[in-house]
Order: C-alpha cells, then sequence, then structure tokens
C-alpha cells in the first residue's frame, strides 16, 4: 500500500526515478557497519612436495643423460607406489655450465650441471614421507616441502561464513547496546575476503640434498585454519 501511494504522490518524477539507480539507505535509524572473521579447522589431505635429481659430468650430454636415466627411475617408484600421473607434473628442467675461478684469469668451464624436478601431489598425506624414502633410494637429491592444504575447501568455508555472521551480529549488538539501541535487521553481508586453508605462498625453491637414513621420514599434517572475512551492515533504532 505504501508503495502505491508514493506512486500516485509523485507521478512527474517517475520517469526520472526508472533512469537513475540510487543506493538503498533505510529511511530512518543508524547504520553499523562491522568486519568480522569467521573461522574452522580442518586436518589437511593433500600435501605437495618436490622431489628432483641433479646430475654433474665433464659435458652436457653427459649430464643430461645421467640426469634423464635417474629421474626415469624416480617417476617409475612414483607410478608404483600408487601415485596418479596427474599428480605429478614437471616442475623445472635446467643446464648449467660449473665454473672455477682464479685470480685474475677469465672463469674456465670444468663440467656441466643438470636438474631436473616434479611437483607430486599426495593424496594419502599419511604416506608421503614412506614415499620420498623410496624417491632417495631410487637417486632422488633434491626434496623441497611439504607444502599442506585442503583438497576440497567448500564445506569448511560455509562453516566460516556461518561463523562469521554469528560473530558480526554479536559484534553489532555490543556497538548497539553501548549507543542505547537495538539491532533491527542487517542491511547487507558482502565477503572481503577468504583462506581456504591452501599451501603457504611459492618460496623459492631451498633444495637440499638428500641421503637415505635409516629413520623413516615422518610428515605430520596438523591442523590447517579455514577462514573467511565478512562485512555486514545493520540498521539500528
Amino acid at each position: 500500500m505504501l508503495a502505491a501511494a508514493l506512486l500516485v504522490a509523485v507521478p512527474a518524477t517517475a520517469q526520472q526515478a526508472a533512469q537513475t539507480v540510487e543506493p538503498l539507505v533505510p529511511a530512518a535509524g543508524t547504520v553499523l557497519e562491522v568486519s568480522a572473521e569467521g573461522r574452522t579447522t580442518r586436518v589437511p589431505d593433500l600435501a605437495t612436495i618436490r622431489a628432483g635429481v641433479v646430475s654433474q659430468a665433464p659435458t652436457a650430454a653427459a649430464a643430461l643423460s645421467d640426469n634423464a636415466q635417474r629421474m626415469a627411475r624416480v617417476i617409475a617408484a612414483l607410478k608404483r607406489a600408487g601415485v596418479a600421473e596427474r599428480d605429478i607434473a614437471t616442475s623445472t628442467v635446467g643446464l648449467a655450465p660449473q665454473y672455477r675461478y682464479a685470480d685474475n684469469q677469465p672463469p674456465t668451464i670444468t663440467g656441466y650441471q643438470a636438474t631436473n624436478s616434479v611437483a607430486i601431489r599426495f593424496r594419502d598425506v599419511a604416506r608421503a614421507g614412506t614415499i620420498l624414502d623410496a624417491l632417495v633410494a631410487q637417486g632422488a637429491n633434491q626434496i623441497d616441502g611439504p607444502n599442506l592444504s585442503i583438497d576440497k575447501p567448500d564445506a569448511a568455508l560455509d562453516e566460516a561464513r556461518t561463523d562469521a555472521v554469528k560473530r558480526a551480529r554479536a559484534k553489532a549488538d555490543v556497538y548497539a547496546a553501548a549507543a542505547g539501541l537495538r539491532v533491527v535487521r542487517m542491511v547487507s553481508i558482502s565477503e572481503a575476503g577468504q583462506d581456504a586453508g591452501g599451501p603457504e605462498p611459492v618460496r623459492p625453491m631451498m633444495m637440499m640434498r638428500v641421503q637415505a637414513e635409516a629413520a623413516p621420514t615422518q610428515i605430520a599434517p596438523g591442523e590447517k585454519d579455514v577462514t573467511v572475512t565478512l562485512s555486514v551492515r545493520f540498521l539500528l533504532g
């Protein structure tokens, strides 16, 4: 009924109103905007690790040939361990001369170094350490990682969103009470950011030479925080 009354009262401006979109502002009351972060936790179920081979030889061809043979054994070991082909991706391939430096003399090439590494996704995090030990036994001499993440974070993100809305409402109640007002309703909700428990930002490859040890490698998944940040506007009255 109110909408109809407004249309009758101001017919001359109807065409202008149809052409201009104005922001929705409550007719009366105080608008409060708060930011709230909701969170939940999950045990990571995906580990990404880089494993590679470094070979050195007097000639470039010899370095590449040795590197290719050893890398073929590494990849074969991964497949025997049950790692799917879609979870194995070449990360880096390189060939560089090695130099000897002496005072007041130009550098001298002493040989060549070939490198090859693959990024491996382990969907059974508990087995990742055992598989890495097998890779070292097959010739892998560089390891980097693991980067732990959550494979399917949608349900966890929804939990974090629900938590964020509850936190925003609780915060709004505090502000309203302090101002002698009450929360009438939410005006708008927007998502300002999220962290789905993914891996940490990629860092420079800090490769380390690995030697097989008697003690098996263990990887502890721990827990990951899944967070969502909301910006919520409330109408106070």
